[in-house]
């Protein structure tokens, strides 16, 4: 630190030729299905920061979260005025509280770590820590030395120092972390452990779970680094706790942890766009072949098996609704990960007259991953104004138009709480187009929606639609998307994101949402 104050050691060591560009960051390019780069460039900053720092919380769409996801990823040039590391801290805050941690960090390991500002770390040691790559924030906590004074910051150096071979010195400071009470005593622990584990002659350490009673972040990100069971208790505790989704979110996705643990998290974690339909196939096949899996992870895994491989569509579909109706087992909320593990099941299911029964199950749960051409296969065999007929009249590719009176149809049978399945049918179908203004506007009179009103975001987001800006649509989709349940969204809110989304060529992800709206209402 000395050497670099009076000028005789660079701040970094990679040289200039090597050093990567911050004119562009982001880990998803435009042929790879990012946005276009510079479609912030000339957005005046003031709104994107408003957006990006409003943007606290999940989102209540699974397809919302993953084209926000895609935004947050993309490879992007930073908005008029605005510095771009500023512009990847937002982003990456961002990511981290949506729960794609994994993600994070590796939108932060696409810029130098010689540049990263104070907020941007703070970010990345989220994302390290969530995704139990522990050791991979080291550059950054060894270069930044001693501009932080914190207990956690404190012990991440002497964890590091333990990799980068001085053993002696971290367990000085560890000792040192211990004796003058920097960090609770089961956090400086836990990082003993974590540093012990990068030589040889380290003592043995023993894990004092006795009086804690709480988990954060650091206690569950190095336990599970280490391999240090979590008493079933303080874990139980922690996820039914505000804040507990934190946890499912970061274990869903941990390698160290094996198929059974993970899917325990596994549930919240496919409901909210985290983990995809592939992803929870795999893991269900893991935790079927795995002989000492028991409890629900080991039933809902036969129940997927019997749901690929019975004989019968009519037994295949059963397994299919038993796990529908496990919903607590798979995520709990409203029961919608089921959907997603189930998606290809059902697709795999013939469209005709004798499974006609189950068609808006089906349909639902194809729409989960995206299958709309599966679910189009239906649309002879489901009834004008049933639920199946609605997710297809929404989700099919080059839908047509529909008319007043089959929406009234199915408004006159729709017992959802304050048909709001309805309402959201109304918004989602006058927002891609497919039911007049005029219509709309009287149906959803009559339901006691308003799809006119007019408030500061709708009119940004119109704004951003008008002009071909689709960077900004999404992101302000986002922040009009966050809460934790469908009874948060209302129809005027889908209606502007369904058309703004529209409007700047991404009619496939407004036909998913919109539907995903219909079936989760």
């Amino acid at each position: 630190e000395l050497d670099q104050l009076l000028g005789l050691k660079p701040k970094t060591d990679i040289p200039p030729g090597a050093q990567r560009a911050l004119t562009r960051v982001g880990v998803l390019a435009a042929d790879e299905g990012g946005l276009p780069p510079v479609a912030l460039a000339n957005q005046s900053d003031k709104l994107v920061r408003a957006v990006l720092n409003g943007t606290q919380g999940p989102m209540v769409s699974r397809w919302g979260h993953i084209l926000l996801r895609r935004a947050l990823a993309s490879r992007l040039a930073a908005p008029l005025g605005m510095d771009p590391i500023e512009f990847a801290a937002l982003r990456v805050g961002v990511l981290n509280r949506i729960g794609e941690y994994t993600l994070a960090r590796a939108v932060v390991q696409d810029i130098d770590t010689a540049n990263w500002s104070a907020p941007l770390t703070q970010e990345a040691l989220t994302a390290y820590l969530a995704s139990g790559d522990i050791t991979g924030a080291c550059p950054a906590v060894r270069l930044q030395g001693s501009q932080r004074k914190d207990g956690e910051w404190q012990l991440w150096q002497a964890i590091c120092n333990a990799y980068a071979g001085e053993t002696a010195l971290s367990a000085t400071q560890l000792d040192r972390a211990l004796f003058r009470g920097v960090a609770p005593r089961v956090d400086v622990l836990l990082a003993r452990r974590l540093a012990g584990a990068a030589g040889r002659g380290q003592r043995g350490v023993q894990i004092e779970w006795n009086g804690v009673d709480d988990l954060n972040p650091w206690r569950f990100g190095i336990a599970n680094a280490v391999g240090e069971p979590i008493p079933e208790k303080v874990l139980g505790d922690a996820l039914k706790a505000r804040g507990g989704a934190y946890y499912a979110r970061s274990g869903a996705l941990l390698p160290m942890l094996n198929a059974t643990q993970r899917a325990a998290f596994a549930g919240r974690a496919a409901r909210e766009g985290i983990m995809s339909a592939d992803a929870m196939v795999d893991l269900y096949s893991e935790v079927y072949l795995d002989s000492a899996a028991t409890g629900d992870p080991q039933t809902n895994a036969a129940s997927l098996r019997e749901a690929y491989v019975a004989v019968d569509p009519a037994a295949r579909i059963a397994a299919m609704q038993r796990l529908w109706a496990a919903g607590a087992s798979l995520g709990g909320g409203d029961g919608y990960g089921a959907r997603v593990l189930t998606a290809y099941a059902a697709a795999r299911i013939p469209a005709n007259e004798n499974n006609a029964g189950a068609a808006g199950d089906l349909i639902g749960a194809m729409l989960a991953a995206g299958l709309d051409r599966n679910a189009a296969r239906w649309a002879e065999f489901v009834d004008e104004g049933s639920l199946g007929w609605a997710l297809i009249a929404l989700a099919a590719p080059n839908g047509e138009a529909v008319g007043q009176g089959a929406v009234e149809s199915f408004v006159d049978d729709d017992n959802s709480p304050q048909q709001r399945k309805s309402a959201f049918l109304v918004a989602g179908l006058a927002g891609l187009g497919r039911l007049s203004e005029s219509d709309a506007n009287a149906v959803a009179g009559d339901l006691g929606a308003d799809l006119t009103r007019q408030t500061r975001w709708s009119r940004a987001i119109s704004d951003a639609a008008n002009v071909g800006n689709p960077a900004l649509v999404v992101m302000l989709a986002g922040l009009g998307m966050q809460g934790t349940s469908w009874e948060q969204m209302t129809p005027m809110h889908l209606y502007r994101i369904t058309s703004a989304l529209t409007r700047v060529g991404m009619e496939a992800e407004a036909r998913m949402i919109a539907a995903e709206a219909v079936a989760r209402g």
